[in-house]
């Protein structure tokens, strides 16, 4: 990703005249995304910022999407979705800013574990997305992570439908805790109500199957909107990524 160029014409009301002030450019190197083992080492392949041709210095921070962490460092014993931010200033202190996505998971065998990076194809009353609204299908990504009591979180339990297939910023339905008491049985409980975060209402996931060969979980989210009350139920094909 590349912070643009612009070039601005501004006045300087102390001095009566115009100056111009030339806006920083980064430039991105390596994979974005990038893909990181839970507990392995991450190497920055940076960026490069300039000014008018000339380098110039960058800051840099990891910002967790879903799991709240903001650091200087990146630390990959902490499944989340990471934007990488790298941030340049000039000399009139007009800033600009580039983001490289960094992806840390650990990737259950579906028979011990759950954890992982998954697609998500989504279906909202037993249909996919209207293709005048986006896709539903293989949308990337939604994260399973486990807590420090045992439990799984889930990025979205609505399977990225609003947030993913839509692209409606900050949309998703977090928080959900998933129990799994046998994974190899499919005996799985759901404690809690969940709320989305831009349309509200009130959601509970209901039910979660696991396909080890194929590597796939099916999840169910029932969610009723606040009023004019409607109920939509939605079934989450959530295929794990390898890396």
């Amino acid at each position: 990703m590349t912070s643009g160029l612009f070039i601005s014409c501004e006045k300087d009301d102390s001095m009566g005249v115009s100056k111009t002030t030339v806006y920083p450019v980064i430039t991105l190197s390596g994979d974005d995304p990038a893909f990181v083992p839970v507990g392995s080492s991450y190497t920055d392949p940076g960026a490069v910022g300039t000014v008018g041709g000339e380098p110039i210095d960058l800051t840099t921070r990891f910002v967790g999407k879903y799991r709240g962490s903001i650091s200087t460092e990146l630390d990959t014993n902490v499944s989340d979705i990471y934007n990488l931010e790298y941030t340049a200033e000039n000399s009139d202190g007009f800033t600009a800013t580039a983001t490289r996505q960094v992806i840390v998971a650990k990737t259950g065998d579906l028979v011990n574990s759950i954890e992982g990076l998954y697609t998500a194809t989504t279906r909202r009353n037993g249909s996919l997305l209207p293709a005048s609204q986006g896709s539903s299908v293989d949308m990337e990504y939604i994260l399973i992570w486990k807590n420090d009591d045992g439990t799984y979180g889930i990025s979205d339990a609505f399977g990225g439908w609003y947030a993913l297939g839509r692209n409606i910023a900050n949309s998703e339905t977090p928080g959900g805790t998933i129990v799994a008491n046998n994974i190899a049985a499919n005996d799985f409980s759901f404690p809690g109500t969940l709320t989305n975060t831009y349309f509200f209402g009130t959601a509970n996931i209901t039910s979660l199957t696991v396909d080890p060969a194929t590597k796939q979980l099916v999840l169910r989210t029932s969610w009723t909107t606040v009023p004019p009350v409607t109920v939509y139920e939605f079934v989450i094909t959530l295929t794990q990524v390898q890396f």
